[in-house]
């Protein structure tokens, strides 16, 4: 049976098996929520096991593959993917709620048209090279899948040791980095998610993403504009097409950063990206290396 153990204060440790300890040791330390905590009238946590068990399958993947990489096509950079036969439109979209707009198609075979797409973003295990194309394992879908060459980077094999969790039934985010051995908590934190209301708003997507770059000042536009900018989010962090991690967003023609919002920790309201308080944004931002650390997102 897994077993969660507690100290005193601030410090604690679970160890739900052999191979995987956390500890709390935080090292950004504003707005930190307790384990088990209210909201309204309903009662939330950090998926401390369910965390666990998704570092012990990411560690295993890193391991299992000798190549790794990441799938990229943001703002159809690598080309705007095929159609699927049959897909949903405004937005155009697959069955599983994948945009094609930057998104990356996957083949179950080379004599084949497309059946789905993937996220940009997302971490993938590289098997083989044939006629342009690559055949991956995404590292949060089952199967095993061929895809252009060109939506594909190889990325470093050291696994890594910085991981950030965005969870969307709880509204928080939590960040851990490994130091000899032991996965520490380093921050534990409201955010607030994407929302499903199209065609504007997306939700966050789950899986398991590389941290692509990242922008001092993110700048979104107006809802239903191609070009007029509304304002700009801080200390922006890419993980998934245009999905950021960031702070709160400032309305133009205001200019002046804001700390924090009383929506955070709430409900999804964001349009795919994910918010945090805008100190912690900065931490995360000066914190997690692109092509490094993996963002996962859970439910």
């Amino acid at each position: 049976m897994k077993k969660i153990i507690f100290a005193f204060f601030t410090l604690f440790s679970l160890s739900f098996s052999n191979e995987i300890i956390l500890k709390k040791e935080l090292t950004y330390n504003k707005y930190t929520l307790d384990n088990f905590y209210k909201y309204k009238n309903t009662s939330r946590e950090f998926q401390w096991e369910k965390i666990e068990n998704k570092i012990s399958n990411l560690e295993k993947f890193q391991n299992e593959y000798s190549k790794i990489g990441t799938l990229r096509n943001f703002r159809n950079s690598n080309g705007n993917p095929p159609k699927l036969e049959s897909f949903l439109k405004s937005p155009e979209r697959d069955k599983y709620g994948v945009r094609r707009e930057q998104g990356i198609p996957l083949y179950e075979s080379l004599d084949r048209k497309p059946v789905r797409y993937a996220w940009d973003g997302s971490l993938v295990g590289i098997l083989e090279e044939k006629d342009g194309f690559v055949k991956i394992k995404i590292e949060s879908l089952d199967g095993e899948w061929w895809t252009l060459k060109k939506y594909v980077k190889e990325i470093s094999t050291d696994p890594a040791n910085k991981l950030i969790f965005i969870d969307r039934k709880n509204q928080n985010i939590a960040t851990l980095q490994k130091e000899n051995g032991i996965w520490l908590i380093r921050s534990m934190n409201p955010a607030t998610t994407g929302l499903d209301k199209l065609p504007h708003n997306f939700p966050t997507p789950l899986g398991t993403f590389v941290v692509q770059n990242k922008k001092p000042r993110m700048n979104y536009l107006k809802l239903g504009s191609s070009s007029e900018i509304a304002g700009f989010a801080p200390y922006a962090t890419r993980f998934s097409g245009g999905g950021y991690i960031h702070g709160i967003p400032v309305e133009l023609p205001k200019t002046q950063i804001i700390e924090h919002s009383p929506t955070l920790g709430s409900t999804p309201r964001s349009r795919m990206c994910v918010r945090n308080a805008s100190s912690h944004a900065k931490y995360i931002y000066e914190w997690a290396r692109p092509l490094n650390t993996l963002v996962v997102v859970i439910e």
